[in-house]
């Protein structure tokens, strides 16, 4: 029964997590300007409790933004190396929110890039039984190899990433949010949080370490046997 199970799990559960945590991270990495405008997005300043005013919504590749609750949203154009577009906050907003260094999404973009590559080369070695003659190619150490190192690269790559703007943008929100309160009263009443992108990002490389582990763990035991 365990067999059975351990084999269900690498046949068809782990390449359904790479593909799912491909989808998350890429659903976060192009959030707010190509998808989910005013869902979804790294870093938000929205109006504090209780008051109408206007939100701006921060993501890896630019920004979007709106003057109030029901006018519509704009973006910039997206870009490996965003300016943010704040011209809708008012004058006296602290001036604290920028971009990432420009290397920093463009790094994700090759993470992506790895992270697909692996999800496809994953998902042939795990069904290389039922693919007859073609799957013998997959079943070579020069294969196995290859794509446990592009899932482990792509891993590491886009983790650490991620973490580099989420230290980026958690370093932003904490001064904006100080620099709002030492204000007083006649600062704008904004509140400005890191988002729902990053819950998605790190549900998503959760997701993505198994495949990986189990990439690894195949080719463990496969130099094992060697």
């Amino acid at each position: 029964m365990i067999a059975g199970l351990s084999k269900a799990f690498n046949l068809y559960l782990a390449p359904v997590l790479s593909l799912t945590a491909f989808i998350l991270i890429l659903f976060s990495y192009l959030a707010p300007v190509i998808l989910f405008p005013d869902q979804v997005a790294l870093l938000t300043v929205s109006p504090s409790e209780g008051n109408d005013g206007p939100s701006v919504f921060l993501g890896a590749l630019g920004s979007c933004e709106r003057s109030n609750h029901d006018a519509t949203v704009t973006c910039t154009p997206p870009t490996v190396s965003p300016t943010y577009d704040l011209s809708v906050l008012p004058s006296n907003t602290p001036d604290l929110l920028s971009a990432p260094t420009a290397t920093t999404p463009a790094f994700i973009a090759v993470s992506l890039a790895f992270t697909i590559i692996f999800f496809f080369l994953f998902t042939m070695t795990s069904f290389r039984g039922k693919m007859g003659k073609f799957g013998n190619v997959f079943d070579k150490p020069a294969i196995q190899r290859t794509t446990a190192w592009i899932g482990l690269l792509g891993f590491l790559i886009g983790i650490t990433s991620f973490l580099v703007i989420r230290m980026w943008f958690g370093k932003a929100v904490e001064d904006f949010n100080r620099d709002i309160t030492e204000d007083g009263s006649g600062a704008p009443q904004l509140v400005a949080s890191t988002s729902n992108g990053f819950i998605m990002v790190w549900v998503g490389f959760a997701f993505y370490a198994v495949p990986v582990v189990c990439s690894l763990a195949k080719l463990h035991v496969a130099a094992g046997k060697a």
